[in-house]
């Protein structure tokens, strides 16, 4: 499965890459990898750790989070999440108080979801309990 991954990535990135207008040399050299190494990749012969992602995504100019998904390391919700904290993080106009509560505050929300999405999934199984009535 991961093989399967790995291929996808490759023929994302090549897309990536001619929409970005880039030669696969310049790819490589804006990333910092070797030109025979971004071709298997590119080939889906080998598998480049995140932070070889991240550096590709950079000299792309699209998020890391995008291909962690496209290589399997992360699934959309994963994504989803950390690009949201990220935007948190990254926000010039709010101080580092505020991030942090912000945080937090985003945090207990989706706790609080999942909880009740468990709840409702736990209803939908038949256990149900007849309420009484006054």
């Amino acid at each position: 499965m991961a093989s399967l991954n790995v291929g996808h990535l490759g023929e994302y990135l090549r897309e990536q890459r001619r929409q970005a207008q880039l030669s696969l040399r310049q790819l490589a050299d804006a990333a910092g990898v070797s030109n025979p190494y971004l071709s298997q990749i590119e080939r889906g012969l080998r598998k480049p750790s995140a932070d070889i992602l991240q550096q590709i995504a950079k000299a792309l100019r699209i998020s890391a989070e995008t291909l962690y998904v496209q290589a399997g390391i992360l699934d959309e919700r994963d994504r989803d999440e950390v690009e949201t904290r990220a935007a948190i993080l990254a926000d010039p106009s709010i101080n580092e108080r505020q991030k942090q509560a912000l945080l937090q505050i985003y945090e207990s929300f989706r706790k609080e979801n999942a909880l009740d999405a468990d709840a409702a999934a736990a209803d939908e199984g038949g256990g149900e309990q007849p309420q009484p009535t006054n």
